[in-house]
């Protein structure tokens, strides 16, 4: 569980990150930030597990690149189901989707696949 809740924060700083050097990504409140965060690490949990098995011929077509696409549609799913995320189209959510990965991707360098559980001793 703090694994889920750290991988939410992490998410919730790529959105943060997105929304200042992305043009076109509005969050209006903190608790906004934090909420969508979740909700990307619940949508990518359920969600995109059954589009990426839809969407396994162009996947494996386009050598992955369309993982990319996937991901925007996550991060739009999210601004669609809450009225206080604004992305103002395709590219937004494109660069959104790329930020969030490479800040998760460092953020679980650090903390490992299970939170901060490794460093602690038995």
């Amino acid at each position: 569980m703090m694994g889920f809740i750290l991988r939410a924060v992490i998410t919730a700083a790529g959105l943060w990150i997105a929304t200042q050097w992305v043009p076109g990504v509005h969050i209006d409140s903190v608790p906004t930030l934090l909420i969508a965060g979740l909700l990307l690490g619940v949508v990518n949990a359920i969600v995109r597990p059954i589009a990426f098995i839809l969407t396994l011929p162009i996947t494996l077509l386009t050598l992955g690149l369309f993982l990319f696409i996937l991901n925007a549609a996550m991060v739009a799913l999210v601004a669609w189901m809450l009225p206080s995320f604004h992305l103002d189209g395709f590219r937004a959510a494109f660069l959104t989707a790329i930020i969030v990965w490479l800040v998760g991707w460092v953020g679980s360098w650090f903390i490992g696949k299970r939170g901060f559980e490794k460093y602690q001793r038995a």
